[in-house]
């Protein structure tokens, strides 16, 4: 793919490139930023030390995209991943003891582990959790019962691990794994030696060729909903996408899937064909509902449904196949769905389920957080198909949460997007929410990222970050200005929520109420002007305000009566804002 020329900034964006440039972070070590920093010191630099380490594992952008230009066979991607298990003492037979569920998907596959491991918990089973990317804390990544891992633990499995590696390299072979097949490798070990009952991993990118799928018996098998995304590696189309992700399935093993479109559902059926893996398709919650009462999740949205659909299929055949009782009564209903493969069976959930979907958290998707004046509605969405699902969740909760209005309200876009996600198109379906305001800035939570070593990225420079942000800006102010024009995703007119009481919109409607800060930290705090009960960072540096935008802005955000956020576009800017908005996830 070729490198996109940096644009020349246009009329009145110079200013906010110098400040995005110049601007110093949030002094180190505030409450808002640094909590961790009340844990011990020689444990804090133990972790520190572990995580710096395994950053130096990551790809710098420069070579990432040599490697791009230059991609081999991925077979022999997962042949070297088995070879760094080996060197790291373990076979993958050994992964077998792990009784493990292994779960893709373009949408919903992490919220389908999460409801699939809290269900599981539930049954008083000691899970571990893969999953990525981390929001927070690296650790995240690595769970136990449901939590991330320890410092300590996470600490002491890092070193281990990475000295076994550094012990056995040759001249043969690349010394360390990267990144991302660390931390898979480091999960595999952390589990085994909890000698957990199960772990629930989610594939990193596609399936075929992910790390991963070094897995060669788990006990069941799950397929998420399937859309664009990751074209550069999995192809440009559905159905190119659903052979990468059919290529989990294995001879023997029992898979689940939801409703997909007719291609690519038929792709799945050819690949489980193939495979001899027996694929069945979930049906619809509504019907594990019948004759019951109507099961609660703990994650909102309605697109929550389906994943809670599959997570319970995965759930009763992984309890199935390891001998337990208590799975649920069979109904003898069969909903009507017109398909292309045999349908799963239909039960009743059981206490242990319905607690489990209830009791399933999962932060930075679909999360809504009510702080004084202001409400951030937090969704990691960076498709088209997720985030049609995230605008109808964000209208929703708009319309439901409405009271009379005691003065003016505000909307406000914070959206950051990378890789080789088309912006432009996620930008036009967030159009129709009617914002006044639309803030763009990279994934950082500060300029500076030395104090901040769980959210270093290598992968890209600043430059390109600051870059990808004018273009963001770039892209809402060509946006069609008429908001009475088709829906393009959502339901019909007539059933659209009543627009909220909006705050008067700058003189400039487009380009004049976006701005594009350097780091999460600036934005928030043009966002919150101090209102926000739980960010309060130190002064702003004079920059913030240095574009009339910010300026006029300043005065509505500070005079308005509710402030809605809708934080969207990236998992790692979810992340970033999380970090600084609930000091507790730092901890």
């Amino acid at each position: 793919m070729a490198t996109k020329r940096a644009r020349i900034p246009l009329k009145g964006e110079r200013s906010l490139w110098r400040a995005a440039r110049t601007s110093t972070a949030v002094q180190q070590g505030s409450p808002a930023t640094c909590p961790s920093q009340r844990w011990p010191p020689r444990r804090r630099r133990l972790l520190l030390d572990a995580v710096r380490t395994l950053n130096t594992l990551q790809t710098n952008a420069s070579y990432l995209e040599q490697v791009k230009r230059q991609r081999g066979d991925p077979q022999k991607q997962l042949e070297a991943m088995e070879l760094f298990l080996a060197r790291s003492g373990l076979q993958v037979e050994d992964l077998d003891r792990l009784n493990i569920i292994h779960v893709t998907g373009t949408k919903g596959k992490g919220s389908t582990c999460a409801f699939t491991e809290c269900i599981l918990r539930n049954y008083g089973l000691k899970t571990g959790f893969f999953s990525s990317p981390h929001l927070v804390q690296v650790r995240e990544r690595i769970r136990i019962n449901g939590q991330p891992i320890r410092p300590e633990l996470f600490t002491k499995h890092f070193w281990r691990l990475y000295r076994r590696l550094e012990e056995t390299k040759d001249g043969s072979c690349v010394s360390m794994p990267a990144y991302f097949r660390f931390l898979t490798l480091m999960a595999f070990h952390v589990f085994l030696q909890e000698k957990v009952d199960l772990a629930v991993v989610e594939v990193g990118i596609g399936g075929a060729y992910d790390c991963t799928n070094i897995i060669r018996k788990p006990v069941v098998c799950g397929v998420s909903s399937l859309g664009i995304d990751h074209t550069s590696l999995l192809g440009d189309t559905v159905e190119k996408i659903a052979w990468q992700k059919g290529g989990i399935f294995k001879p023997g093993v029992p898979a689940f899937t939801v409703l997909q479109p007719e291609g690519p559902l038929a792709v799945l059926r050819e690949r489980a064909q193939q495979i001899s893996c027996p694929l069945y398709l979930c049906p619809p919650l509504e019907a594990l509902e019948e004759g019951g009462p109507t099961l609660t999740l703990g994650l909102e949205g309605e697109h929550q449904r389906s994943n809670a659909a599959l997570a319970l299929q995965l759930a009763h055949c992984w309890l199935q196949q390891q001998g337990h009782q208590d799975l649920g009564e069979l109904k003898m209903s069969r909903p009507s769905v017109p398909c292309q493969l045999p349908l799963a069976p239909v039960f009743q959930p059981t206490s242990h389920m319905r607690h489990g979907l209830q009791d399933t958290e999962w932060p930075g998707r679909t999360q809504v957080l009510q702080h004084g004046p202001l409400t951030w509605y937090l969704d990691g969405a960076h498709t088209t198909s997720s985030m049609q699902a995230c605008v109808r969740w964000f209208r929703q909760v708009l319309q439901c949460n409405q009271r009379p209005p005691s003065g003016p309200e505000v909307r406000v876009l914070l959206f950051n997007s990378t890789g080789d996600r088309d912006s432009s198109a996620l930008l036009k379906l967030l159009q129709p929410c009617q914002f006044d305001y639309a803030v763009f800035c990279p994934n950082l939570t500060e300029v500076s990222s030395t104090g901040n070593a769980d959210q270093q990225n290598f992968t890209v420079t600043l430059d390109q970050m600051l870059i990808r942000c004018l273009d963001h800006q770039r892209h809402w102010s060509h946006l069609d200005k008429e908001q009475d024009g088709p829906d393009l995703w959502g339901p019909p007119q007539p059933s659209r929520p009543a627009p909220l009481l909006l705050a008067p919109h700058p003189p400039h409607p487009c380009i004049a109420s976006s701005l594009v800060f350097s780091c999460v930290s600036h934005a928030l705090q043009w966002i919150s002007q101090g209102r926000d009960p739980v960010f309060q960072p130190p002064h702003p540096p004079k920059s913030l305000l240095s574009h009339p935008t910010a300026t006029s802005g300043a005065s509505v955000l500070q005079e308005a009566a509710a402030i809605h956020v809708l934080v969207t576009g990236s998992l790692h800017l979810v992340g970033s804002v999380l970090k600084l908005l609930e000091p507790s996830l730092s901890q």
